[in-house]
């Protein structure tokens, strides 16, 4: 019997380089799900063609006060195609430390918020949401791929694609011009 070598190392060697891993190349925002502080499921597949902005909040943070810039941009861009998402985390400095009903009860009657707003999630180690690691390895940080604190912002373009990271200190008004060539997009 004649074995062919090449053919014996090619498939060996796919064996070890799929071997628990997936393709990550095809890995983009509309694959993933995540549940509504109602505890609903939502497919992000139903943002499908708006430009989105994912932020990481937390209640008990001197970042806090952005949930007033950022409902005052899903107001002004939501009929455009914007939607806000916003990811309550607990994991910096312990900020967020209410339960779904009390985080939804502090959005609303202290500053209104109207846009999505998801149950708590990790958004660094190895219980991260599967959203978040993949917005981390397409948008690296200044200082690698670790969220540093909570509203971290991402922006997507209308197909998905994530398009820019911004730092817990930039301002939600100071994303106006890079939301509006998003929105002008088609």
């Amino acid at each position: 019997m004649k074995i062919n070598i090449a053919s014996f190392f090619l498939s060996i060697l796919s064996v070890f380089s799929l071997n628990g891993q997936e393709d990550k190349s095809t890995e983009n925002f509309y694959q993933f799900k995540a549940k509504l502080l109602d505890g609903k499921d939502i497919n992000m597949k139903s943002y499908a063609g708006k430009v989105v902005l994912i932020v990481n909040t937390a209640s008990k943070c001197g970042f806090t006060p952005q949930y007033e810039g950022l409902e005052a941009l899903y107001k002004k861009y939501q009929e455009k195609g914007l939607v806000i998402l916003g990811f309550p985390c607990n994991q910096f400095a312990g900020q967020e430390p209410g339960n779904e009903s009390q985080i939804g009860e502090f959005c609303s009657l202290n500053y209104g918020v109207t846009f999505p707003m998801f149950s708590k999630i990790e958004v660094n180690g190895k219980d991260a949401h599967p959203l978040y690691k993949f917005l981390k390895n397409q948008l690296h940080g200044t200082l690698g791929n670790e969220i540093k604190w909570n509203f971290t912002k991402f922006l997507l373009d209308r197909n998905g694609n994530p398009v820019k990271r911004y730092g817990s200190t930039t301002k939600p008004e100071d994303l106006t011009e890079d939301i509006e060539k998003l929105l002008l997009q088609k």
